[in-house]
């Protein structure tokens, strides 16, 4: 055996492609991602060699006409080196996205069965490599990515309910190869990554090559540039925390004037952060400039929006709003008993006994805003206009009408005995509610 080299069941790879890999630790469970191709399968070998318990799993695209076929040689593989194996077929649906292609969808499809697969404690190793680093920073580059982006993809990051790990990312393909070869490992060939239909393949083999001959080291190059931009994002990160707690640190709503106060970039990059932390992907948009001003420098009878995926962002009293979209309400009042939790879109409302001497329940349900209900308070004084109360409070408009208004009595006598979870009458709520049973309601904070 060669010095600074380990051997394989007779195989033999030297110390620095081992060492990365062998170094992953802290796991319950450790899976490769098997795609039956050069890297991964070597990726492979050198997990079961270093580690005691690994298994591979494997995504089944069900696109290519050898499919049945990658799979299968994948499961001999795994059987050889005693490695359990797990295969997943999925189905990959075109048009996800606004200009999503082929390349994203089965991207988008393979890692939710990544996420499926991980629990907590996992870790997935990917034979990703510094080609791919490489293709990758150039492709977002050409997309028009940010520093976020032109990081390229991270060493390791959270995956569902556990980790991926990216253990090869800094050795370059030809190297993989080379020791393959050595080592007299097999692989299958993926027939679509010839298809310089395909924006990545038309970077790895009509674009990289020439790059490289003109740049020698190039893969080097854009490694450090790569390194360069993740440490810009992070700091980024840590600006638009810290400027968040100093605004206030709410979940879902910003101070414009103290917002307008931080320059355009400051803005835009704790708009984007904040929007992320809440678990939305930021939109992209050609002219935050535009957007931010007709956010946060609107007149005060204006209600600006702006609709991304899955959110809006959106201007009410002097506040800036992060507004999930939100899930359709029942269409007719629902009845609520005691001990059935009811959900009224992002509400749940109960009704619980408050001692075990429970009097006779008047019938209740949950309502909608109608329009024209008023609210008494106290029994003393006279009833008020729920709209006004709600107004006055400074309860968003488009929350309004989501609240869930519950009323005790019959038909055309019921008393309104709850507004949300902002306000409840004393006999349905306290240590001791008069009525005998407490009304809990929740808001999902989510």
């Amino acid at each position: 055996m060669t010095q600074g080299a380990e051997s394989i069941s007779g195989q033999v790879f030297p110390k620095a492609l081992s060492a990365p890999v062998k170094a992953v630790s802290g796991y319950r469970r450790l899976w490769v991602a098997l795609s039956g191709g050069l890297d991964s399968t070597l990726l492979l070998h050198l997990a079961a060699h270093n580690h005691p318990d690994v298994r591979a799993v494997h995504i089944n695209h069900q696109l290519q006409v050898n499919a049945g076929e990658t799979e299968a040689f994948c499961r001999d593989v795994c059987a050889r080196l005693n490695v359990p194996f797990t295969a997943q077929a999925v189905t990959v649906k075109l048009g996800g996205g606004p200009g999503e292609g082929l390349e994203e969808s089965a991207r988008k499809a393979r890692y939710q069965a990544f996420e499926t697969l991980l629990e907590p404690g996992d870790i997935l190793l990917m034979a990703h490599h510094g080609d791919d680093q490489a293709e990758t920073v150039l492709f977002r580059m050409f997309r028009g990515s940010g520093v976020a982006g032109l990081a390229g993809m991270p060493q390791t990051r959270p995956l569902g309910a556990g980790h991926l790990a990216r253990p090869l990312l800094g050795i370059e393909r030809s190297e993989l190869e080379r020791h393959a070869r050595l080592a007299g490992i097999s692989w299958v060939d993926d027939p679509s990554n010839t298809d310089q239909r395909f924006d990545r393949n038309f970077l790895r083999l009509g674009i990289l090559p020439a790059l490289k001959k003109r740049w020698p080291g190039l893969n080097k190059r854009l490694q450090h540039s790569a390194g360069a931009c993740s440490e810009s994002h992070f700091l980024n990160q840590r600006l638009a925390s810290m400027q968040w707690q100093a605004l206030g640190g709410h979940e879902r709503r910003l101070p414009i004037a103290e917002l307008s106060v931080l320059s355009l970039a400051e803005q835009k990059n704790l708009l984007r952060w904040w929007v992320q932390r809440a678990g939305y992907s930021a939109p992209s948009i050609s002219d935050w400039s535009q957007v931010l001003q007709d956010l946060l420098q609107a007149a005060d009878d204006r209600s600006p929006e702006l609709r991304a995926e899955k959110f809006s962002l959106r201007r009410y009293q002097a506040e800036l709003y992060l507004v999930p979209d939100m899930s359709d309400l029942p269409g007719e009042p629902v009845s609520l008993e005691p001990d059935q939790p009811v959900s009224w879109g992002e509400w749940t409302v109960r009704l619980i006994p408050a001692s075990t001497a429970e009097t006779a329940l008047p019938p209740i349900r949950i309502y909608t805003r109608q329009g024209g209900e008023r609210v008494r308070f106290c029994a003393k004084r006279p009833s008020k206009s729920l709209k006004k109360w709600l107004q006055e409070q400074a309860v968003p408009p488009w929350e309004r009408g989501r609240l869930p208004l519950i009323f005790k009595g019959l038909a055309g006598e019921e008393e309104l005995i709850a507004i949300g979870d902002l306000w409840c009458s004393g006999q349905y709520c306290g240590s001791a509610p008069a009525a005998g049973w407490r009304l809990i309601v929740e808001r999902d904070c989510n």
